[in-house]
């Protein structure tokens, strides 16, 4: 089967019922992802989905959420100066953002932030 996936369609975050103000203002506004059209029987569940380049990430509505500690989607930035000027944004609303160490990961710069829910973020760049 060698060849048969050829790239990541989505990532999906959980989040809380009634998450969609939250999730078009951190996601849309703060973070500056592109809303797209949820399928109609699959917007009734809820939530909200983004465009991030050719991915997409998909917010979703659990009945029981609990936030995602460890696993995260990383999302691409286009450089380090865009990346320290979403990290200026962030802190100007109140994230923490937490930069990682550039030793793990030479030629990277990178950090973390809690979305509205407090699921794991990771920006680099």
């Amino acid at each position: 089967m060698s060849g048969a996936i050829v790239g990541l369609d989505h990532v999906q975050v959980a989040a809380p019922a009634g998450c969609e103000a939250e999730a078009r203002r951190f996601y849309g506004a703060v973070l500056g992802l592109e809303e797209i059209v949820k399928p109609a029987v699959l917007a009734e569940r809820g939530g909200v989905w983004f465009r991030a380049g050719a991915h997409e990430l998909h917010v979703g509505v659990a009945a029981e959420f609990v936030p995602a500690a460890k696993a995260h989607p990383a999302l691409r930035v286009s450089s380090r100066a865009e990346l320290e000027r979403l990290a200026r944004v962030l802190d100007e609303v109140g994230a923490d953002v937490t930069w990682a160490d550039p030793a793990e990961i030479p030629g990277t710069t990178r950090f973390f932030v809690r979305d509205p829910w407090g699921n794991r973020i990771e920006l680099i760049a």
